[in-house]
């Protein structure tokens, strides 16, 4: 058994992430800089038609990106740009741990922290689970060179095969609703963020993301009182509410408010989760929330607006976040000089208006994804704000 040297639980992380070959990068250029170093011109090519392939493609295609990810040659290149989504939510997992003896980990991938939890639980038993072959080869390679006999790996995939056996935690990060680019279900007009209650839209989200046979599987081989640990790429509302509703729908109840998560991705933050702590039975059931996030935008305030120094090209006031609608809301008087509402595909809509407010002119973009956009300048800048309604009408058409 490899015993790791007793270091705080970050510590003990990064030595893991080193063990792996992974490295943590602060800015881009390093980290292409090392990648082109690291790989061939081919294996380069061969990773970025396989990107693409990937996003463009259908599930077999996902599997066979995460078949290449696994190749040693790969794996702590592409994995390093993972570093700190493996150091923000591993370390919260591990937390989670508790009592359980009998842990599961849905999509582990090539097991990077599922044999990290295992070195950190030796008298724990945990499963690693992957429909990528690949993968679970080289976790199982790993785990046997780290000397883990507390630790299994297995080749499944929960769309077409049975899940077995019971297990006091089940954990799944980023392995549940891998379509990234799903939109979600839309808000019931571009003027709300609420959603009703149609199985027909929730139905065809579950089904275009694999989320519901995943979860009925899951549900499955829970065990009496266990607990599940989910977070997955649904930060966006138009995701979350339906990603939420299904978990509900299984009988899966909130044990803990739920987490945002945030982390630094290179030179970049990245906003994901939330993180759900998850029971079918529990003390307290916490209500699940269905409204926006707070946003960070300035709030609208006319008697400051004329002294904002700004650029020419600037707006006085922009703001991109949900509490655009609350402003736009309370621009008392305003004149609509020109709109367009447009009903798109997949439950789109898009509502673009012009306008103007006392002495000053104002743009609003809203959509049925959660979406919003208020611009104003002043009156001798309108043409700023006439150009970008007409590219926005126009791009949508």
């Amino acid at each position: 058994m490899a015993i790791m040297p007793h270091h705080s639980p970050q510590q003990s992380l990064h030595e893991h992430l080193a063990w792996w070959g992974l490295r943590r990068f602060t800015t881009d250029r390093e980290y292409f800089a090392w990648q082109k170093r690291q790989l061939s011109r081919a294996d380069l090519n061969q990773l970025l038609a396989q990107v693409e392939r990937k996003r463009n493609g259908d599930r077999r295609e996902d599997v066979s990106f995460y078949d290449l990810a696994a190749q040693p040659s790969v794996l702590p290149i592409l994995h390093s740009q993972r570093y700190d989504y493996y150091d923000t939510v591993g370390l919260r997992v591990l937390a989670c741990v508790g009592s359980a003896t009998r842990v599961l980990d849905f999509g582990c991938g090539v097991g990077i922290l599922t044999t990290f939890y295992a070195r950190e639980f030796p008298d724990r038993e945990f499963v690693g689970l992957d429909r990528s072959a690949a993968s679970i080869t080289a976790a199982q390679q790993k785990a046997r060179e780290l000397g883990l006999p507390n630790v299994r790996f297995d080749c499944v995939d929960a769309e077409t095969e049975q899940l077995s056996g019971q297990y006091d935690l089940i954990v799944a990060t980023h392995a549940l609703v891998q379509a990234e680019h799903d939109p979600g279900i839309p808000s019931d007009s571009w003027r709300t963020f609420m959603r009703t209650r149609d199985v027909g839209w929730q139905t065809l989200f579950e089904q275009r993301t694999g989320l519901g046979m995943k979860l009925n599987q899951l549900r499955a081989v829970l065990g009496p009182n266990s607990r599940m640990i989910v977070c997955e790429k649904t930060r966006q509302l138009a995701r979350r509410v339906p990603f939420q509703r299904a978990l509900a729908e299984r009988g899966l109840k909130l044990s803990q408010p739920s987490e945002l998560i945030r982390y630094q991705s290179g030179e970049e933050v990245t906003d994901d989760g939330p993180l759900y702590h998850l029971q079918e039975e529990c003390a307290a059931v916490l209500d699940w929330d269905e409204t926006t996030e707070p946003d960070d935008s300035m709030p609208l305030n006319f008697s400051d607006l004329s002294r904002q120094p700004r650029g020419a090209d600037s707006p006085l006031y922009e703001n991109h976040g949900p509490s655009a609608q609350a402003a736009w809301e309370r621009l008392n008087n305003r004149c609509v000089i020109q709109e367009t509402t447009r009903q798109e595909s997949e439950g789109r809509q898009l509502h673009v208006e012009l306008g103007t407010v006392d002495e000053f002119v104002y743009l609003y973009c809203a959509n049925t994804f959660d979406q919003r956009q208020l611009a104003i300048v002043e009156q001798p800048r309108a043409a700023l704000l006439e150009s970008y309604y007409q590219e926005i009408v126009e791009s949508v058409a």
